[in-house]
Formats: structure tokens, sequence, C-alpha cells
């Protein structure tokens, strides 16, 4: 079995890439995925997002312990399915702030990473309710909702409230600003959840150059010399060679670098300890891996009842400087959002449902670096995964500093017909070491894990601006774990643009497809 390119994981970045390289009639191009089709109706559901966690097509990650967090292991739900993440998150498209994808531009030594040079892929992806412009597409595969008359009351009042507070008003997170008051873009369409499967792969899979291998667990690549020329896999019950002219991992940012270290390409001791020979001493797989935290949260309980979200109940974020309030240029350092509905960890009691609603807090730009490990060669040994959240004083500072702007909106007239009082942290947590054990109990991730195979062209990165593998040939790696550094909102929609950077300037250009 072979292909002219092989596509490792149908998650979002696979299916772009799989939909955008078959276009080509005279190249094969094969995807093989770990899971199968999505056929839980509750995922096409916009608000069951938060039951999927732990179904069948969950990979159901576990953190270790972390010592920033009250020593609390955290779940960390990913897609183990065709469309991947996108089955599984809350729908919500926000590209970034443009001073974001300056460390990526700067890093790389290309403005093909800059928001500029992504733009034309921001546009690409998308078919915006609100009609094409300068910076939206109206004529891409995904649909993108900007809600207005959909919105819940609470959610209103909560962005009555962050304009009363000095907040400037935005409107919309992806006009090239992302400071200020707005609703969330939504992967939404007719009241269903879009996939990336639903946008790119579904309309691709009539064509007879591309083939989908679900269900199959990939061991290892295959080398020859310094060239990868596919990989083995056990493919219904099979250990099966699969040959490839090129190699894209698209696993993501937890299984594309584990998927490298089991075939002996990582650091060496870690490597060795998990008794895998080492091919390629590459120091920076698995490393850098860093997430968004979300402080759950800044609960109140409602003087009424707070009608269902007829959205996916977290309806607005809301991103700003923590120091200046009425600033509206450059990149946030913090960002806030409204949950129609009570959000709390397990280290809390969670009040009935329609009785309170929450906002939630988080830092944009967390300087907390993990690692992800191997425990062992084989591809059921489970990873170790150490985000080391909340291990730097500016993540802890920065932690505080949201969740007093969190209260402070949450306080404003605009919202004292829905407020009756403020459940957690309560009116008595006020200093910093009483601030500071709440947060390391209430903080949870926002599902956004990055940089283990981060793109660069010094140090420790793992893949070049092109997303070839550093030292290899035949190989490249095309989906989170390339991004350098977060942006700072949800990664989704600039995994997307990642992939589809990669299929028109690289993988056209530069590699015949």
């Amino acid at each position: 079995m072979g292909f002219d390119v092989l596509i490792v994981g149908a998650g979002s970045a696979g299916c772009v890439l799989a939909a955008r390289l078959s276009e080509n009639p005279h190249i094969t191009v094969g995807v093989i995925e770990a899971g199968g089709p999505a056929t839980d109706p509750d995922i096409a559901d916009p608000q069951q997002w938060p039951l999927l966690a732990g179904r069948p097509y969950d990979w159901a990650y576990r953190t270790l312990p972390q010592a920033g967090t009250a020593s609390r292991a955290h779940d960390w739900p990913r897609g183990r399915v065709i469309g991947g993440s996108s089955c599984l998150h809350a729908m919500a498209h926000v590209r970034g702030a443009p001073e974001d994808f300056r460390a990526w531009s700067d890093i790389t030594g290309t403005s093909r990473w800059s928001y500029e040079g992504l733009l034309p892929a921001f546009r690409r992806t998308e078919s915006f309710s609100g009609g094409a412009s300068q910076q939206h597409g109206d004529g891409g595969p995904l649909p993108v909702l900007l809600p207005d008359a959909e919105l819940s009351p609470v959610v209103r009042a909560y962005m009555a409230a962050g304009l009363a507070a000095g907040i400037p008003w935005l409107g919309d997170h992806n006009t090239g600003r992302l400071i200020g008051v707005a609703p969330n873009s939504l992967t939404i369409h007719a009241g269903r959840r879009v996939t990336a499967a639903d946008a790119y792969l579904a309309p691709a899979l009539a064509r007879s150059n591309l083939t989908v291998i679900s269900a199959a667990m990939v061991h290892r690549l295959t080398l020859s010399g310094g060239r990868v020329t596919g990989l083995t896999a056990n493919i219904h019950g099979q250990v099966t060679t699969v040959e490839a002219g090129v190699t894209i991992l698209c696993a993501g940012a937890i299984e594309s670098p584990l998927l490298l270290m089991r075939s002996g390409i990582g650091p060496a001791q870690s490597l060795e300890r998990a008794g895998v020979a080492c091919i390629a001493d590459h120091a920076g797989v698995g490393e850098n891996l860093h997430d968004h935290l979300l402080t759950a949260g800044n609960v109140y309980r409602a003087r009424k009842p707070v009608p269902p979200s007829r959205l996916q109940h977290s309806e607005s974020l809301t991103y700003l400087h923590s120091g200046d309030l009425a600033r509206a240029d450059g990149a946030p350092d913090v960002v806030l959002a409204c949950v129609a509905a009570p959000t709390v960890t397990e280290c809390f009691e969670r009040p009935a449902i329609g009785s309170a609603y929450t906002i939630l807090s988080g830092v944009t730009h967390p300087t907390s670096r993990g690692r992800i490990t191997l425990t062992g060669p084989g591809v059921t040994d489970r990873p170790v995964i150490d985000p080391q959240y909340l291990s730097t004083d500016h993540d802890r500072r920065l932690m505080r500093q949201a969740l007093g702007l969190a209260r402070l909106v949450g306080h404003q007239a605009a919202l004292a017909e829905w407020r009756a009082e403020e459940i957690y942290p309560g009116a008595d947590c006020r200093s910093e070491a009483d601030l500071d054990a709440f947060i390391e109990r209430a903080v949870m991730t926002h599902h956004h894990p990055v940089g283990t195979c981060r793109m660069g062209h010094v140090g420790d990165s793992v893949v070049d601006a092109d997303l070839k593998l550093h030292g290899f040939e035949q190989l490249y790696v095309v989906d989170a774990s390339v991004i350098p550094a977060i942006p700072s909102g949800p990664i989704h929609a600039a995994v997307l643009a990642i992939a589809e950077t990669f299929a028109a300037d690289i993988a056209r250009p530069k590699l015949g497809f």
C-alpha cells in the first residue's frame, strides 16, 4: 500500500490537507486516522459540547498532577475521530491578534507566518455570515456565524457591563483587531456544529485519488537514512507498512511528537529511558508545551432563571489589557468570557443549571512551559503530559488580575437585573494568598495545547519555515504542534490557516502537489 502523499491524522489540519491536496487528480492522497466517523448525534448539537469528553472518541489524556494547581491532574480531551478536536471543541472562531503572529514570523524569518501572510488563508477558510470584505471571506468551506439575535440576555448584559467598565466596543474578533467587547464568532450553521470533516473532508471523499483509512494505530515512521518513506500501522488487526513519497504529520500537539519519539526522533536521554533507540537526538521534540488556562470561575447566583443558551453556552470572549481597560490596540494580556451557565471545576459545588452564570478569566500569553514524554516504545503506552501550569510569576500575577477584572465587570450596574450575589470566589476572597488558593483549585484547561514541534530556524525548533522536520527529507508537520507561541485565543482558526497556507504556499509550488 502506498501513496504520493500520506497524511497522519484526520483532525482539523488533516482534513484541510486531504481536501486541498487531492484537488490535484494526478497524485494519490492517503489519510490514516486512529478514530472513525463522527456518528454520535450529540457532536452536531452545539449545546452538548461540554458533555462529549470521556466518550469513546476522546483520547482522554490526563496531565501529571500540577504543583501550580493544588496538585490536581487535568483531563485533556482530544478528538479520536474523523474531524479530530473540531468535533469536541466549543466552536469559537478567533484568529488572534495580528501581533500574536509577529513571533511566528520572527522565529522563522519569513512573513508567510505573519498575520498579513496568513490573512489569505484565514479568508479562504471561511464563509462568513457577514459577507466578504478585506478581512473576511464568504466562499470558503467553513461557515462562520457572527450571532446577534441568538445571544443570551445574560451575555448581552455582560457585554453592556464590559462597556460600562471602560472596555471598548469591538463587535467582531476577526477584523485585524482583537481587544474589546464582542460576541463570539462560531462554526455553527443552521443550529448545528460544523466540523473540519464536515467542511473539508466530506465534499472530497468521492475523489478517486483520496483514500481514508480509519481505526488505524500508527506505530512508527519508516526511514531510509535521512529520508522518511512511510510508516507502520495496525490496520484491521494487521501490522501494515504504508509507503509514501511525502509524509505529513497532522496528529496534533500530543500525538505528533509522540510518533516522532516512538520512531527514534527526539531527546536522546528521554528516548533511552522509554526503551526507544535514538536515531536522531532532536532536543525540541515534545518540549515547549503550553496551553491556555481559564479560572472557573467568577460565579453569580441569578435573580431570575437564566434561559438556556441558544448557541453553545460561552457566547462572548472579551480580550483586554489588564493595565488599561480603555486601550484598543495591540495584543491583549488577559481574557474574560461569559458563560450562560454555572462553570466550576471538580473542587467546587456546581449550582443548578438555570440558577447561575459565570465570568471566566485567563491569561492570553502564558509563559509556563512544559513537555510531553514517552513512558515506553508502544503505541498504547500512555504519555507523560506535564504542562507546568502556573509555574511562572507572570502567569500567577496575571491570573489574579484577570479574576479581579471579571469581578469588576460582574459587579457593574448593567448586570444588576441578573446578579443576586457572588458565589465564587466569594466576597471574603480578597487577599493575594486567598486569590492564589482559589485560582489553584479553579483553573481548567481551555483545550489549546500547542508548541511541541515548534517551527523556527534556530535553537530547539523541530521544523523549519516550510514545516519540514529538521534533518530529514520527505517529512512535514502541519498542526498545532508547530505553533511556537500561542495566539491570544482559541487555536482552531490558526490551525486551519496553517494547513491552508502549507497547501497553497509550500506543497503546491515546492513539492509539486
